[in-house]
């Protein structure tokens, strides 16, 4: 039976893909902080499903989970576990911030390595990074998420290349908007956000959409995947435009949410 890990499986997005994969007959082993809503998720999926408690920010949550990858039983890695901050940089309090870039860089980095470990020996897996289109551009008041995502979808690119001769493939999926319990964590009001008819076209890619389009991604072994039409098409047109037209629309956006 082909095993997965999945972290931040507790909610959202992460609990779409542990469905997901036990619809399809995958062994799971589950992740997040609240072992109550892995238990309760265990009970909804049966078969087989292993859950893991930790907090991935945190020296002693990332050491288990990155024990347990390494165990070198896994057919696929998702690394999805994360949240936001929204504020200016410079007001927002220090410790959450750096609590953001151990979840989102230092355990995505831990992790990739120890699925990595196993995976290229025996010539195949899949590791599947979730990132944003946050990752295509600065985006002020949301400075540490964006700057981390970037992080996430240049090391991903990176690493697919140095594991596609193994026969293992590295892909981050970069989504728009989802309407999860992750803009809850983040307090982000999509109503006082400026643009928000194009947000919530955006956020029309719902999460079985993003699942099934990421999971098809990581089975084609593609390095990037923009889950819904609109989203790929903003993605490449960020990008194209000017800098420092991108950091002024962004800022607009993002001015005045507060965490």
């Amino acid at each position: 039976m082909k095993r997965a890990l999945v972290t931040g499986a507790s909610a959202g997005i992460g609990a779409g893909f542990a469905r997901r994969l036990a619809k399809d007959g995958w062994a799971l082993v589950l992740v997040a902080r609240r072992r109550e809503r892995l238990e309760a998720l265990r009970e909804e999926l049966g078969g087989e499903v292993e859950v893991l408690a930790a907090d991935l920010a945190s020296e002693a949550g990332v050491n288990a989970a990155a024990e347990r990858v390494a165990r070198g039983d896994l057919e696929l890695l998702v690394n999805n576990a994360g949240f936001g901050t929204i504020g200016a940089f410079a007001e927002l309090p220090l410790a959450r911030e750096m609590a953001e870039i151990d979840l989102l860089v230092r355990a995505v980095v831990r992790l990739t390595h120890a699925g990595l470990s196993g995976m290229i020996p025996r010539g195949r897996g899949g590791i599947l990074n979730v990132a944003s289109m946050a990752a295509f551009q600065p985006v002020p008041f949301n400075a540490v998420y964006a700057a981390s995502k970037a992080f996430v979808l240049s090391f991903s690119e990176s690493v697919h290349e140095e594991a596609r001769p193994h026969g293992v493939t590295v892909t981050c999926t970069c989504l728009g908007p989802v309407r999860t319990e992750f803009q809850r964590v983040a307090k982000l009001d999509g109503k006082k956000l400026p643009h928000r008819k194009l947000m919530r076209a955006m956020a029309r890619t719902g999460i079985d959409e993003v699942v099934e389009a990421s999971l098809r991604a990581v089975l084609r072994g593609d390095a990037v995947c923009v889950p819904g039409a609109l989203n790929a098409v903003i993605a490449k047109a960020s990008q194209a435009v000017p800098r420092p037209i991108v950091r002024r629309m962004s800022g607009r956006v993002y001015r005045g949410q507060k965490s």
